[in-house]
């Protein structure tokens, strides 16, 4: 009589049920029931109120604000992260691991703590703060100083996707290239840029929903003018704080419906090119 031999990575069903069930049930708790709740409170006094809510000029104001700064801090950071990875991916350099390290950094700094930063820089009484009022610049209490901030939390997304593959495919294709006559500029764009496309295009998705999303570090630097300086999150705190909770949540729904669109995108690429995934290091 043969016995079947259990291996160690096959574990009994109703391990797989207990772990299935409790992943579940926390995504539930944690994920699924808050958004379900945000679309129903913004729409527990009907679409047309919640349209009003979203149409409203403060609101549509922060919405170009928003869309605006996702727009300046995504191709920035996606430049930056194209060229930071190249270097880390394909040359040898002394401070190479200190740049790696300040890639990394936004990831282990509160975003309030890099919101103050920028103030203590370009405050009126920070570092540059006389010179920027003589000169009639305005970076803080104003777009460039949220501009600055969520570059500042958002620009290792783009990075970090991109280096482990760099590594990864290693120099050989633009060896390869160099040495039929291709100059730098043309291999890193035939060769190099070509190679990490998806990659890229994925750091960008997720650099995007979180330039969108980004709450701390643009609340110390906006000064919260309403009308000028508040972006869809804060929107969505002011309008709560003065009670009006179906705007308030008619505006995080609308940050929801964005996000949930990027997941779909961010989702594809991953069956287009399964690749993209796994790549942090």
């Amino acid at each position: 009589m043969s016995s079947r031999i259990q291996t160690a990575t096959e574990d009994p069903p109703w391990a797989r049920a207990v772990v299935l069930g409790l992943v579940f049930a926390f995504l539930a708790v944690v994920l699924i029931l808050p958004l379900v709740s945000v679309f129903t409170e913004a729409l527990s006094k009907g679409l047309e109120t919640a349209w009003t809510a979203i149409t409203d000029p403060d609101t549509i104001s922060a919405i170009k604000l928003t869309l605006l700064t996702a727009a300046i801090t995504v191709p920035f950071n996606a430049a930056f992260g194209l060229c930071a990875a190249w270097a880390v991916a394909k040359f040898d350099f002394p401070g190479k691991a200190f740049l790696i390290t300040l890639i990394d950094l936004p990831f282990s700094v509160s975003p309030v703590v890099a919101g103050l930063i920028y103030v203590l820089i370009f405050g009126a009484q920070g570092w540059f703060g006389e010179w920027l009022i003589d000169h009639d610049i305005k970076i803080i209490f104003a777009v460039p100083g949220i501009v600055l901030a969520t570059i500042f939390v958002t620009f290792p997304f783009v990075a970090r996707e991109l280096i482990p593959l760099m590594q990864e495919q290693g120099a050989d294709e633009e060896a390869a290239a160099v040495s039929l006559g291709a100059s730098g500029w043309t291999t890193f764009w035939r060769v190099t840029t070509p190679n990490v496309r998806w990659a890229l295009l994925y750091g960008v998705l997720l650099c995007n929903a979180r330039a969108m999303g980004e709450f701390g570090a643009v609340s110390v630097v906006s000064g919260h003018i309403r009308g000028l300086t508040d972006t869809m999150p804060l929107q969505v705190e002011i309008l709560y704080n003065e009670y009006n909770f179906v705007a308030a949540f008619a505006v995080a729904g609308l940050l929801c419906f964005l996000a949930i669109i990027t997941l779909i995108f961010k989702t594809a690429l991953e069956i287009i090119s399964p690749d993209v995934k796994g790549r942090h290091v």
